[in-house]
């Protein structure tokens, strides 16, 4: 069903209601138009306030998922290093910080 038609029949029934609760005709209608208008308006507007929030379901789905992949890839990367050798390990951060492998040798050895 719709959004359409489910608002066409909450609009019936709330007619219904409206009348078995006293109001006669055009009151009833009124009534229930008024009724459904108010919750049109809560429901947008509680739209609106997800997107300029940026609550919405697909925005937190989509920051919950990068931030399990950094992780994940964090650790990754981090056994993998801790699995090589201080010479392999040497010559990996001086090719990332452009020094020479000698240099950087000196840094770990120092390090340690």
């Amino acid at each position: 069903m719709s959004l359409g038609a489910a608002l066409l029949v909450a609009g019936g029934l709330g007619y219904a209601a409206f009348q078995a609760l006293g109001l006669k005709g055009f009151s009833a209608g009124i009534a229930a138009e008024a009724l459904l208008v108010l919750v049109v308006v809560l429901w947008t507007s509680s739209y609106l306030f997800r997107v300029i929030t940026g609550r919405m379901t697909y925005m937190q789905q989509r920051r919950n998922y990068r931030a399990e992949y950094d992780a994940l890839t964090d650790q990754q990367l981090q056994a993998r290093f801790d699995a090589m050798t201080p010479e392999e390990q040497a010559a990996l951060l001086a090719s990332v910080s452009g020094e020479k492998p000698e240099e950087s040798q000196d840094k770990v050895s120092s390090d340690s």
